[in-house]
């Protein structure tokens, strides 16, 4: 179901289950949670979340859906689960990053804007498909839309549960890049070329700011910090032996 793999410091997890275009079992989420708390205890400094074989994830494999008919707790349980892998994902202090290439479906779309960017490649598509199943979208995730792609937008994907392109999808604020995949290797680069102090802080800023925070006395002595320390010193002697 799920592949870990590290290119230097950044760990990818893979959704690997193309035949089924990697939708998630419930015990997918359990595997997604599970390797999220293994990358938090490595000196990983990306997660990037993608899926094989030219498809991100279908979302919530419908295979398993039979059994929550009359089955309230087990439906909560899957929910939970949901939950629990996302909520994972988005405590981890280093950048994630979503790198999707084709469908990109229901849950799927849940995972990817969980992550802090989403990167896709010119042939991804997203449709967003609870109510054509007489379901619902846990509201954690209504709310990450919402906050991505404010209410108007949200309405129409949830509503219409129709498919959008990945031009769309930028134009809306669902997705920040549209890159074939070697420019998208190359951001990567980019962002671990930075100071992981100043990710971690700068991702903190930006979760607190989501959250309404306009002030926080935590991110000042962090500020403080980082600009009292050494590797400003040694970045900028860094810069200037370039010019």
């Amino acid at each position: 179901m799920l592949r870990l793999g590290c290119e230097g410091k950044i760990v990818y997890l893979t959704l690997d289950r193309p035949a089924a275009r990697n939708a998630i079992t419930g015990e997918g989420w359990d595997q997604i949670a599970e390797r999220i708390a293994d990358v938090a205890r490595t000196d990983a400094r990306l997660l990037v979340v993608t899926g094989a074989g030219g498809t991100f994830s279908a979302g919530v494999d419908l295979s398993e859906f039979d059994a929550f008919e009359g089955q309230v707790a087990e439906a909560a349980r899957l929910r939970q689960r949901i939950r629990t892998a996302l909520d994972r994902l988005r405590a981890l202090e280093i950048p994630t990053v979503a790198l999707i290439e084709g469908p990109c479906y229901g849950s799927g779309v849940a995972l990817a804007i969980a992550c802090d960017l989403r990167i896709a490649a010119p042939e991804a598509r997203f449709a967003i498909t609870p109510a054509k199943l007489g379901i619902a979208y846990p509201q954690e995730d209504v709310h990450r839309l919402v906050r991505l792609v404010g209410a108007g937008q949200a309405a129409r994907l949830l509503f219409t549960a129709g498919m959008i392109d990945a031009m769309e999808a930028r134009r809306i604020g669902l997705v920040e890049m549209v890159e074939a995949p070697g420019a998208a290797k190359s951001i990567l680069k980019g962002i671990l070329g930075n100071s992981a102090a100043s990710l971690a802080v700068l991702k903190r800023s930006i979760r607190l700011t989501a959250q309404g925070v306009r002030s926080d006395p935590e991110q000042d002595r962090l500020f403080d910090e980082l600009l009292a320390g050494t590797e400003v010193r040694e970045r900028l002697e860094a810069l200037r032996a370039e010019t």
